[in-house]
């Protein structure tokens, strides 16, 4: 395959025929083959240059190309769990022209979008919403006397997530038909885990059924008429719950059909269009492939998840000149966890998004992942943390989110020491608002019992780490960026910070820099910029977010003109808001000017163009600061 010039993107014979899903309909089946392969092309050759998410589109084209030659969107409500596989989605749909675009700033999106397109009937980023969504659109529609079909494509992986196994239960009750898909491909981002992907396993490993159900649909055809098929339905339903293990679905009401080949379309088109006909509610159960078509994807599907460029020959990506913060984190709590045997370290499906794969490489017994299921994580780490161990719960800031009833009333309540890891904290900039973590101090730093910190680099990732092996009475939580660190070495031993200290990094100046975590490399530009205009500035490294150094503020309050907080957060209800909280606590009136990001979803694009479109460059704090100093 060729790389594909973004700039130049061109379309191949069927695919820059497909402006609508009439189009897809309109085609013979003798050409889908065809278009799966153009199609594969295109993601292959078109995401080598944006980067985004691969194998998983990969493994659903069959799949996205027969829900379209089925069923009519947007009249027809199709919804993707997660939706980053829904590439293939906005290809059929009028959006193939922009691929090149997708992620990319000013571009599409990477997941669905209501707002984009008629034919994204719910937007999403986290996993387990499509089927309660679903639910609730198949409810609606029952209200209204419609008939039009809702159909929910969720991953094996999303079925360990609570929402998805809430909503599940709800489907017979309360719609009266739905289908949902269930794709089957082994893995979320790695490989699935726990009691229901075994189960799922067992459902492909049933020849016995397979045979059976083979010959009775022939069997059934043959005799015709929709009372006889109403029989031999319940007869067949009833053998099949006896020669397989399908009692779980039976008895939630669902009628389930399958395995069934997730790459046969023209076999997925038969299933779905009976499913579209039928006054039921259905569970298609179809096995992919994640990453097929493409060798490397196929091979490292964990890698081609979310990837980045990478060279379409033999897909290797450019090695960061710097380790990441997450490899940081990972490589830290290992070198703890080899002194310290209570040490557990637990993820939610991410063990190489964390790097805790690091952890789990070295000590397996004490690694636990979940799945999608971030609740349970939190509490099964208070458990832990109630019988002596120091358990490092290590989920993304945006997923972190659905914790937050469990850090206030599990782990803060009860004063349980359990260390709250948030990668990806701040902005996530090609992923876009689904996946930014803007908002988890403000919904944090207000309850009680609970440390909160952020460093400014790898190396003090790795002291405050060590910090919070050290913290046995309350539960911490630290938050660190996504990507490349400074460049700093990793201390060998890292020594545990006093408790809400900050760092003094300049100690005088007209204005006070009180920075926070990766925006201190931001407020070292920012003092270079102010000197240039005569202002001098100090720069304090905040480290804590709480508690926060009231005696430092204090003393800075008292010294300068002016407070400036920099966070790669929201503004509302964020660290700046904290600072002037305690300043007025303590009667003191130094003006504080916080600069983060304003009362808006940030979209997706670049860190660089982001900050320059939501002022938070350099140049656009040192504007902010000479307006409010009258200079």
């Amino acid at each position: 395959m060729k790389k594909m010039d973004s700039a130049s993107f061109e379309l191949p014979p069927l695919l820059s025929g497909i402006h609508s899903p009439e189009d897809v309909k309109n085609l013979k089946a003798e050409q889908l083959p065809e278009l799966a392969a153009e199609i594969r092309n295109v993601l292959v050759n078109t995401l080598s240059v944006t980067g985004g998410h691969l194998a998983p589109n990969l493994g659903v084209v069959e799949l996205s190309i027969a829900l379209h030659r089925v069923f009519s969107t947007p009249r027809d409500k199709i919804l993707f769990d997660v939706s980053h596989q829904c590439y293939v989605h906005k290809m059929l749909t009028g959006r193939c022209a922009e691929l090149n675009t997708i992620r990319q700033f000013g571009g599409i999106s990477g997941f669905c979008k209501i707002s984009e397109s008629e034919h994204d009937a719910y937007g999403a980023g986290h996993a387990g919403t499509a089927l309660s969504a679903g639910v609730g659109m198949a409810a609606a529609r029952d209200l209204a006397g419609d008939d039009f079909n809702v159909i929910s494509v969720v991953g094996d992986g999303a079925f360990t997530c609570g929402t998805t196994l809430e909503g599940l239960n709800s489907i017979s009750t309360n719609t009266k038909k739905f289908i949902l898909i269930l794709n089957d491909n082994e893995w979320s981002i790695d490989k699935n885990v726990g009691a229901l992907s075994r189960y799922f396993s067992s459902l492909q490993e049933t020849d016995t059924y397979t045979w059976l159900r083979d010959r009775a649909k022939g069997f059934i055809e043959r005799l015709g008429g929709k009372e006889i098929k109403a029989q031999a339905s319940k007869i067949f339903n009833a053998a099949r719950g006896l020669i397989t293990p399908l009692s779980f679905f039976q008895q939630l009401g669902l009628t389930y059909y399958g395995p069934i080949d997730g790459h046969d379309i023209s076999r997925l088109e038969r299933v779905l269009r009976i499913a579209s006909r039928r006054d039921e509610h259905i569970i298609l159960h179809i096995i992919t492939k994640k990453g097929l078509g493409y060798e490397p994807a196929a091979q490292n599907p964990t890698k081609f998840h979310g990837v980045g460029q990478y060279d379409v020959q033999d897909g290797s990506t450019a090695k960061a000149p710097v380790i990441t913060y997450s490899e940081a984190f990972g490589r830290c709590v290992s070198r703890l966890a080899e002194k310290d045997s209570s040490i557990t370290a637990i993820t939610a499906a991410m063990p190489s998004g964390t790097r805790l794969d690091i952890f789990r490489e070295k000590f397996p017994e004490r690694f636990f992942d979940v799945g999608i299921a971030e609740e349970h994580a939190s509490i099964f780490a208070c458990g832990m943390a109630t019988q002596g161990l120091k358990p490092y719960l290590a989920i993304y800031s945006t997923f972190m989110q659905r914790c937050v009833d469990m850090i206030q009333h599990d782990a803060a309540l009860q004063k349980l020491p359990v260390r709250f890891c948030m990668d990806r904290a701040g902005l996530s900039p090609d992923d876009g608002p689904t996946h930014h973590g803007l908002f988890d101090i403000s919904m944090m730093r207000c309850i009680p019992n609970v440390v909160m910190m952020q460093p400014r680099d790898e190396a003090e990732l790795c002291h405050m780490l060590a910090t919070m092996q050290q913290i046995n009475d309350c539960p911490s939580i630290i938050r660190y960026p996504r990507g490349a660190g400074e460049g700093v070495p990793m201390p060998d031993e890292p020594q545990p910070l006093p408790i809400g200290k900050a760092e003094v990094i300049t100690p005088e100046g007209e204005v006070a820099l009180l920075a926070l975590g990766n925006m201190n490399r931001v407020a070292v530009a920012v003092r270079e910029l102010m000197e240039e205009q005569g202002v001098s500035c100090a720069h304090i490294n905040a480290r804590f977010i709480k508690p926060l150094d009231e005696e430092c503020l204090k003393h800075f309050a008292e010294q300068c003109r002016l407070i400036v907080t920099l966070e790669d957060h929201v503004i509302s209800g964020g660290f700046g808001s904290a600072v002037q909280e305690a300043l007025n606590a303590a009667g003191v009136d130094t003006p504080v000017l916080r600069i983060g990001w304003g009362d808006v979803f940030v979209e997706h694009g670049s860190l660089e163009q982001l900050r320059e479109k939501h002022g938070l460059t350099p140049r656009a704090i040192v504007e902010k600061i000479s307006t409010y100093l009258n200079i």
